[in-house]
C-alpha cells in the first residue's frame, strides 16, 4: 500500500469517527472506539478483548469491556450515523433493502438470546446467538445498517434471567418478522433511499409483512413456499407450484440473476398475475426461478409498479445475495462474530461498531481502487 492510499484509508476513517464522536459523552470512550475500529480490521488472527488491548497498546482488556458494557455512549445512534454514512456517501441512488439473520455459535447459558436453536451459519440446531440484520444494497454496492438480537421465549418468559444479561424489562418477546418491519420502518422514517425489499423464505411467507410494504407502498420480491396459498386474477386461489405448473413452455425466459464468481448466474424465470385490484399503476405477480441444471423451482411473491419487466424482478431477487457476503465479509474482517461478551448492551455496542469498522474497510478499498467515493467493494 502506498503512502497515498494510508492517507486516504486513515482520512476516511476520520471521517467516520468525527461522525460518531459526538455520541460520546467522554474523550477516553471516544478514543477507544477509534482503536476498537482499527484493532477489528488489522487482520489480528483472533479480535477478543485481550487482542485488542493489546492492539491499542493497553495491558489488559477492561478499557476496550468498559466500552462495549458500561461506557456513556448512545449506540443507536451510532447505528444510525453508520447507516447515513452508507446512504449519504456521493453517487447514492435509490436501493434495496434486505433482511436476514445469521448465527453466532456460544457456550454457555449466560449470553443473552444464547440457546439451542437453527443457526443458518452452521445449517444445523446449535447453541447459539441469533442476530436479525438489515442491508442496504445499490450500484455503488452493499453494507449492513442495522440489527437486532432475536430473543426467544424461554429468555423473555424470564425476567430475572433477562434482568442477569441487562436486557431491559421493557424489550418483551418479539419474531423475527416483528423486528424485521421495525428495522424496515426505521429505514423508512429516515429516509433512505428505498426502490425494493426482498427477503428469504421465512420472511417473505408472512402475509402480514407482505401487507404492510403494500401499506408503506414499497415493492417487494419475497421468497415464499411452494405450497403458499395464492389469490388468483379470476377470484380463486392455488397454490404457488399449481400456478406455475400451469404455465406454457414459452413463459420461461433465461435471464441472469447478476453476475457470479464464476459468470453470470443464469437461471429460467417466468411469472404469472395474482391478486385482483390491483392499485392504479401497481401490480401483483408469482415469480418462479428454475435451476437450469437440477429444474428445482424457487418461489417468489412480487409487488411493485406495473410496468416492471421480468428481468428487473429476476434482478431483484438476485440480489439477495449481497447481504450473505456482507455477514460472510463483516464476520472474516471486522470480527463480527469474534465477541466475548454477554450482556444485551454490550452484544449491541459490539455489533455496531463491527458494522462500522466493515462500512470503513469496504469504502476505503473503493477508494483505493477507483480514486473517488463508493459506497462499498462488491
Amino acid at each position: 500500500m502506498t503512502d497515498v492510499d494510508v492517507d486516504q484509508w486513515h482520512g476516511e476513517l476520520d471521517r467516520l469517527h468525527a461522525r460518531i464522536g459526538p455520541r460520546f459523552r467522554r474523550s477516553e470512550p471516544r478514543r477507544r472506539a477509534r482503536q476498537y475500529l482499527c484493532g477489528l480490521v488489522s487482520g489480528l488472527g483472533r479480535k477478543n478483548g485481550w487482542t485488542l488491548a493489546e492492539q491499542a497498546g493497553d495491558v489488559s482488556p477492561d478499557g476496550m469491556q468498559r466500552l462495549l458494557r458500561w461506557a456513556d455512549w448512545d449506540v443507536d445512534a451510532v447505528r444510525d450515523d453508520v447507516r447515513d454514512y452508507v446512504v449519504e456517501h456521493p453517487g447514492v441512488p435509490a436501493g434495496l433493502l434486505i433482511v436476514d439473520d445469521t448465527g453466532f455459535l456460544k457456550k454457555g447459558t449466560r449470553s443473552a438470546g444464547v440457546q439451542r436453536q437453527y443457526s443458518g451459519t452452521a445449517g444445523r440446531t446449535e447453541n447459539c446467538q441469533v442476530g436479525t440484520f438489515l442491508a442496504f444494497r445499490s450500484a455503488k454496492g452493499h453494507a449492513l445498517i442495522d440489527r437486532q438480537l432475536y430473543l426467544p421465549a424461554s429468555w423473555t418468559d424470564d425476567r430475572d434471567r433477562c434482568r442477569a444479561a441487562g436486557i431491559p424489562d421493557e424489550v418483551q418477546f418479539a419474531t423475527k418478522v416483528q423486528m424485521a418491519r421495525e428495522m424496515l420502518a426505521r429505514a423508512f422514517d429516515a429516509g433512505v433511499p428505498v426502490g425494493w425489499v426482498t427477503v428469504d423464505e421465512a420472511y417473505g411467507q408472512s402475509k402480514s409483512l407482505r401487507v404492510w410494504l403494500e401499506q408503506r407502498d414499497v415493492g417487494y420480491v419475497v421468497a415464499t413456499r411452494r405450497n403458499d396459498d395464492m389469490i388468483t386474477t379470476s377470484m380463486g386461489t392455488a397454490r404457488a407450484d399449481q400456478l406455475i405448473a400451469n404455465l406454457p413452455a414459452r413463459a420461461w425466459c433465461r435471464l441472469s440473476a447478476g453476475a457470479g464468481a464464476h459468470g453470470p448466474r443464469e437461471y429460467w424465470w417466468a411469472r404469472v398475475p395474482v391478486r385482483i385490484c390491483w392499485q392504479p399503476g401497481r401490480g401483483h405477480w408469482l415469480l418462479a426461478r428454475r435451476s437450469m441444471t437440477t429444474g428445482e423451482i424457487a418461489y417468489y411473491v412480487c409487488y411493485g409498479p406495473r410496468r416492471t419487466r421480468l428481468v428487473d424482478l429476476a434482478r431483484i431477487a438476485g440480489a439477495r445475495w449481497a447481504i450473505e457476503e456482507c455477514f460472510q465479509q463483516a464476520k472474516n474482517e471486522a470480527g463480527l462474530d469474534e465477541y466475548q461478551v454477554r450482556d444485551w448492551r454490550a452484544w449491541y455496542a459490539h455489533i455496531t461498531l463491527s458494522m462500522a469498522a466493515h462500512t470503513w474497510l469496504s469504502v476505503a478499498r473503493s477508494l483505493t481502487a477507483k480514486g473517488d467515493p463508493a459506497l462499498t467493494a462488491t
